[in-house]
C-alpha cells in the first residue's frame, strides 16, 4: 500500500501520534506538522521534542497514527532519520504551519507498512 492522495489529505490535515521505543517500552507524543513526501515518506517537524529525539537516535523504528473526524484512520510503520541541518530542516523551517515555532529538526519517516483502521 502506498500513500494515496486521500491518505495524504488525512495526514496533512489532522494531528498525528508519533510512537517511538524507550527502554523497550512504547513512548508516544502528538505531532501537528506532518507532510507527505512521495509515496512512502512522511516528514515530521521537531519543535519541542527531547525524549522522542533521544529515542530515535537509539532506535529508529517508529509508528505514526492518524485519523480524521469521521474516524477514518491509518497507522504507518517505518524507520526514520533525524535531521538538524540540510534540505529537510530548511524545508520545515519554511512551512507556514511552523511560523512562530522553533523547528529545531526534521524527522523523515520511510514508511514500510500502512494499516487502515477498521
Amino acid at each position: 500500500m502506498k500513500i494515496t492522495p486521500k491518505i495524504k489529505k488525512i495526514v496533512e490535515e489532522n494531528p498525528m501520534t508519533l510512537a517511538t521505543v524507550r527502554d523497550g517500552k512504547p513512548y508516544a507524543i502528538a505531532v501537528a506538522c506532518c507532510k507527505v513526501m512521495g509515496n512512502d515518506e512522511i516528514l515530521v517537524t521537531d519543535s519541542f521534542m527531547k525524549i522522542t529525539v533521544e529515542n530515535i537516535l537509539k532506535n529508529n523504528n517508529v509508528a505514526l497514527i492518524v485519523w480524521d473526524k469521521k474516524w477514518e484512520g491509518y497507522q504507518f510503520l517505518g524507520r526514520c532519520k533525524y535531521f538538524k541541518k540540510g534540505k529537510w530542516i530548511q524545508y520545515v523551517k519554511k512551512l507556514k504551519e511552523n511560523r512562530g515555532l522553533p523547528a529545531k529538526g526534521a524527522i523523515l519517516v520511510k514508511v514500510s507498512k500502512i494499516m487502515k483502521s477498521k
